[in-house]
């Protein structure tokens, strides 16, 4: 029997999806709300050691099927290559990665090189996320990032030459000073290199950033005309290229759709490993304690990182799958929709922001940008 963290037991369940978090970044990005931090004095061996022992606690609690493996961040490739390689490969020694059909790393330029990205090869990640996020010298300075363009670009050949089955470049757009113009010179630059797929992110104001408290003082505001204007020319540019649209924020070359994040946007259940990662499994979810010097003492002391959590309910569930399979491009099942909601639907097919087909409620061009608001208008018909 399991032991949850939220309290209670339940029986071991089946997970086919990993997530391991590395907080570590040297720069902290000012728009970045995921729990992160510089390495400072962390002692890296002892952090490997936590993770693997997290891993180890893990492959005993759940029945561990695992078809995608995903290491986020912060920076996974902040670590060195000494202690990426041994983490990479005590994960294997301690969990069966045999059947991932799909194993993620996320890179920021700067922290690769050739040697590295060949031994992230060989340990069997198979698709790389680049952080690049915009292309010209004055966004990349308002997000605080410390690459350069061409710094990326050598990164991304350096990633190509290694091997990666699938290179997909991360983007960002309504950035504070961007404008339109750039925003299409970094879909032309990005196209150009044909990666296997490319991520444009709406740049959103999450509590507990600078750029947060920017907003709240007046100094940075949110414009949804902009925003609908950047969202189409990344439709159009993408689409024109031969990008599948299947995600509000992913494009990707057919065959190439990120099947990790594919997991989450359909509610699948996952487990994550480090401080600060969520899991969710059998209708339970819960965090890791966000704190990595606490984290590496519970573990080294054999106890569990996770913080008590919440018991999700049906209508939890439901409400959640609204919000996340309404981005997709499979859309939303119609079964989903209780009856106070269905004339919803109808009001909003009316506006021409939505429309049903083969049981799925399916965004169109004009209700793609206003996917939270659609969702919400569903949700509370």
């Amino acid at each position: 029997m399991l032991l949850c963290p939220f309290g209670g037991t339940l029986v071991a369940p089946s997970v086919r999806h990993l997530y391991v978090h590395i907080p570590f970044c040297h720069r902290v990005c000012p728009y970045c709300s995921f729990y992160k931090h510089t390495p400072g004095n962390t002692p890296m061996a002892a952090f490997v050691d936590a993770v693997l022992a997290e891993a180890e606690m893990a492959g005993r609690d759940y029945d561990l099927k695992l078809d995608t493996v995903y290491f986020g961040g912060g920076t996974p490739t902040a670590l060195s290559e000494v202690h990426l390689e041994r983490l990479l490969t005590g994960l294997r020694e301690r969990m069966d990665l045999t059947g991932v059909r799909e194993f993620t790393c996320e890179v920021n330029p700067r922290t690769i090189t050739d040697s590295k990205a060949d031994m992230m090869r060989a340990q069997g990640i198979d698709r790389i996320s680049l952080g690049i996020q915009a292309w010209d010298e004055e966004t990349l300075r308002t997000l605080g990032r410390d690459h350069a363009p061409d710094d990326a670009e050598e990164t991304f050949h350096t990633l190509r030459k290694a091997g990666f089955r699938s290179v997909s470049i991360d983007l960002m757009f309504s950035i504070p000073g961007q404008s339109l113009e750039a925003w299409r010179g970094t879909l032309e630059r990005s196209i150009s290199l044909n990666p296997n797929h490319i991520s444009a992110y709406n740049l959103n104001y999450e509590e507990d950033t600078e750029f947060f408290e920017r907003l709240r003082k007046g100094q940075y505001r949110v414009e949804e005309e902009r925003d609908a204007d950047f969202f189409y020319a990344a439709l159009d540019q993408l689409n024109s290229a031969g990008y599948e649209h299947y995600e509000i924020s992913n494009y990707a070359r057919p065959g190439y759709r990120s099947i990790h994040n594919e997991a989450y946007w359909l509610g699948e259940d996952y487990i994550g490993l480090g401080p600060g990662s969520y899991s969710t499994a059998k209708d339970h979810r819960w965090q890791n304690i966000a704190d990595t010097n606490r984290y590496i003492e519970l573990l080294q002391s054999g106890q569990s990182a996770a913080q008590p959590g919440e018991a999700l309910t049906a209508e939890q569930r439901r409400t959640e799958r609204f919000g996340l399979e309404l981005r997709t491009a499979r859309g939303l099942p119609e079964s989903l929709v209780k009856a106070p909601e269905q004339r919803m639907i109808r009001v909003l097919g009316e506006e021409g922001l939505l429309l049903v087909e083969n049981g799925h409620i399916r965004l169109t061009r004009a209700g793609k940008p206003l996917v939270d608001s659609v969702a919400v208008a569903l949700m509370g018909a």
